[in-house]
């Protein structure tokens, strides 16, 4: 029988809780980064490239190659692989360069 990594490791990490991505709800669980959450949702892109549009997500996973910045509640270019996923944290695809203005 298939066991999920959690309970490989034996982890107990507490609630899920809920955070969007373009208004979708994605469930994370405490200490997931977002772009944890997001890949468990299936979720692999979340910023398009400046020149061409194409999709990006997380790469290196360790905060190195900035491929996957997002805009996280209101703040462009964060490494989304190096922000703790908290609750009602609110994740918008990020394009381009990430400074249009949001909101508007």
């Amino acid at each position: 029988m298939a066991r999920t990594p959690a309970e490989l490791v034996g982890a107990n990490p507490g609630p899920a809780f809920e955070i969007t991505m373009d208004g979708r709800p994605v469930t994370a669980l405490p200490g997931q980064s977002v772009a944890a959450a997001l890949w468990s949702a299936g979720i692999l892109a979340w910023r398009t490239t400046r020149t061409t549009g194409r999709p990006r997500g997380a790469f290196c996973g360790i905060g190195q190659c900035y491929d996957c910045l997002a805009t996280i509640n209101g703040e462009p270019n964060r490494r989304a692989c190096l922000v703790p996923a908290r609750p009602g944290d609110v994740i918008i695809t990020q394009e381009g360069h990430g400074h249009a203005r949001i909101g508007v």
